[in-house]
């Protein structure tokens, strides 16, 4: 197993976000984590990824506690994050964005503007990463000038630039058209298998995605884990399906 969560609590003040949640992600899965607005998915992966502390439980990443030791620490152990926001640097271009995630792996933080045009290894790297999602032919595009689907991309490059064993990605598909959807899923998991990705956790709102790339679903309802299952299992369970998605079995 390559992430477990172990009976997560994660109060704010009196409200409880995460009430006893558990889960582990084994190698080569694709799980998708679903549930309605405030069910806890966001504050889950905030809590995964070392973005969050847990006000109890605990989260072991490749057999070590790692719960709430900080996200760029998670990072160098190789757990890596894209975000529902798209979090690009709006004035530097996609090769330069690239590089940023590249010379953070690097661990030459300190050297990232004054020695990024000099940095060969990291121009190298954010080229194979830039030609892995089809952005080489914009790498000199500023970032604010992409289409949304293509920030999208960006972003979730941006993460894989950081050579994970496991990435987790916040609503990777929101803000994008039906086509740009299909397109950035294809891309990401086929770059995925090539660099070797053990594992890929999604938060996300849209079904159709959800039950066509999923090895497993876990939905989440008022913090607590409702169900986790594989997909086929989940859509057979009409009440579930109603509770956590809001729609009928039938319409999905």
């Amino acid at each position: 197993m390559i992430v477990e969560a172990l009976e997560l609590r994660k109060f704010y003040g009196e409200f409880c976000a995460l009430d006893g949640v558990s889960l582990g992600i084994e190698d080569g899965e694709f799980v998708s984590i679903i549930g309605p607005n405030g069910a806890g998915k966001s504050t889950l992966v905030n809590v995964l990824t070392g973005v969050l502390r847990p006000t109890s439980g605990r989260v072991r990443f490749k057999d070590q506690d790692v719960h709430g030791i900080g996200a760029a620490a998670l990072a160098r152990l190789g757990m890596a994050r894209s975000f529902q926001l798209v979090h690009i640097f709006p004035d530097l271009t996609v090769a330069e964005t690239l590089e940023a995630a590249v010379i953070s792996r690097l661990r030459r933080g300190g050297r990232l503007f004054a020695s990024r045009a000099r940095d060969r290894e990291a121009q190298e790297a954010a080229l194979e990463v830039a030609e892995l999602f089809g952005l080489a032919d914009r790498r000199g595009m500023l970032s604010r000038q992409l289409a949304q689907g293509d920030k999208k991309l960006l972003d979730v490059a941006s993460a894989f630039a950081l050579q994970p064993e496991i990435i987790l990605l916040d609503e990777p598909t929101s803000g994008v058209s039906t086509a740009d959807k299909t397109a950035i899923m294809e891309i990401l998991v086929a770059a995925a298998r090539r660099v070797g990705v053990r594992a890929i956790v999604q938060v996300e709102h849209d079904m159709d995605i959800v039950f066509g790339y999923s090895d497993r679903i876990i939905a989440l309802h008022q913090g607590k884990v409702l169900a986790n299952a594989a997909p086929a299992d989940l859509r057979a369970d009409t009440r579930l399906v109603d509770l956590v998605i809001g729609r009928r079995h039938g319409d999905l």
